[in-house]
């Protein structure tokens, strides 16, 4: 299939370019480097460093991380998944980019899994909620995202693989749709005290839509997702976005694209999380990355860990000043 040899940035840019050469008049629709560049420096946040690459994700298992999340519950472990094409496989992994298991997700289908989050509940549990949102051909009308308690991770997990997976424990379905269209979608997040879940579009043209699912969703039936507002960074395209992440004390979020990340700040008057989509994101310089869809905070809040698809690709941390 095409968007497996090819990064799927460029599916789109180049169906996108056959279009234009048939009806022109698309020539400043993709900028140069250059462009993108003084649009992210001119929102540049002052609350980071310079991006440092910490490890490198070895594993052969690993090909498309496409979603990262830190482990509130276990130091120093973090949960990535594979791209469309694979199986329901989450991998624990160290912030090195070594793998520290691989498990199989109990009662999970895996059709187009593009990101994954991690809260602790008041109780002290870790629960992982993993997007089976992807739609790049626009046909899926009910997507799932799957809720299971985040696995153990024990020194003897290191020799488990696809062939011989560890279960979780059964995982829970959260079905739902959208409220106005179909939508391509890699960005899921989940307040870490509300429990509400947050998902992004993801759009080659134009802005970004923000949709919620208020916590006491039905496990029942199918949900209906609230839209709470469009949402664009400062990049071209504006609303190619790709991972976030809520930080650990509910106040700041962070998203990213193909090749930087954007945060927001909630306002200490704010009295209400969802008006962080007021804000002016601020960009936060990631480094080269071949094809970024996964991000996430670190437990404590203090950095910035991202990841690219590709075989191979680096772990990189941004810490906060």
């Amino acid at each position: 299939m095409l968007q497996k040899t090819i990064p799927k940035f460029f599916v789109f840019v180049i169906s996108f370019s056959l279009v234009c050469l048939i009806f022109s008049g698309c020539s400043s629709v993709f900028p140069s480097k250059n462009e993108n560049s003084r649009q992210t420096n001119a929102n540049a946040s002052p609350n980071y460093d310079k991006p440092q690459v910490v490890g490198k994700i070895e594993s052969a298992e690993i090909k498309e991380s496409s979603g990262l999340a830190a482990s509130k519950c276990q130091p120093d472990v973090f949960w990535t998944h594979n791209d469309s094409g694979d199986d329901a496989f989450i991998f624990a992994l160290n912030k090195k980019g070594e793998k520290l298991g691989t498990w199989k997700v109990t009662g999970a289908k895996a059709n187009d899994w593009e990101d994954i989050a991690e809260i602790k509940t008041p109780a002290g549990e870790c629960v992982l909620y993993i997007g089976d949102i992807g739609n790049n051909t626009r046909i899926r009308d009910e997507f799932t995202i799957y809720r299971v308690r985040e696995p153990k991770v024990l020194p003897e997990n290191e020799s488990s693989s696809k062939k011989n997976p560890l279960p979780t424990e059964g995982a829970e379905a959260i079905k739902f749709v959208y409220p106005d269209m179909r939508h391509d979608a890699e960005t899921l997040m989940v307040h870490p005290t509300s429990g509400d879940i947050y998902i992004l579009s993801k759009r080659l043209s134009g802005a970004s839509a923000v949709y919620k699912l208020k916590s006491d969703f039905d496990l029942s039936k199918t949900n209906k997702l609230e839209k709470l507002a469009d949402f664009s960074v400062p990049a071209i395209p504006n609303g190619f976005l790709t991972g976030g992440d809520i930080a650990p004390d509910g106040r700041r979020v962070i998203i990213c694209d193909y090749f930087s990340a954007y945060e927001l700040v909630l306002p200490e008057t704010a009295k209400n999380f969802d008006e962080i989509w007021k804000e002016t994101p601020q960009a936060v310089e990631l480094g080269p990355r071949e094809q970024g869809e996964a991000i996430t905070y670190s437990a404590d809040g203090k950095s910035i860990i991202a990841g690219s698809e590709n075989k191979k690709p680096p772990l990189i941390e941004v810490k906060r000043k």
